[in-house]
């Protein structure tokens, strides 16, 4: 299951999250997001109980995104003890995805 990150949730689930956590920034308006969406949802799947997995749209929370430098989107951000541990910038395909996501777990 994804969860839906917001300002308000942001510090509690995935600062302070024991897991790490995956945070896919996007916007409804981004073609290549929409590409993504359905690898992101495989990852909640197959990683559950290793990775939480967040969505995270940049036109609602431009704060969260302008905090670390989000300027292309999708751009997929995996936080581990609260600091970012794993940058992916554009459509990427599940097994690269995946690759960079088991080198910080």
């Amino acid at each position: 299951m994804e969860l839906k990150i917001t300002s308000d949730n942001f510090e509690t689930e995935v600062l302070q999250s024991e897991l790490p956590v995956l945070v896919d920034f996007y916007a409804d308006w981004c073609g290549p997001c929409k590409m993504m969406a359905p690898i992101v949802e495989r990852i909640a799947e197959g990683y559950d109980g290793r990775l939480i997995v967040g969505k995270c749209n940049i036109d609602d929370e431009g704060e969260i995104a302008a905090k670390y430098g989000i300027m292309s989107i999708p751009t997929i951000m995996v936080f581990k003890g609260g600091e970012p541990a794993m940058t992916s910038i554009g459509a990427v395909s599940q097994p690269d995805l995946e690759s960079k996501i088991n080198a910080v777990l």
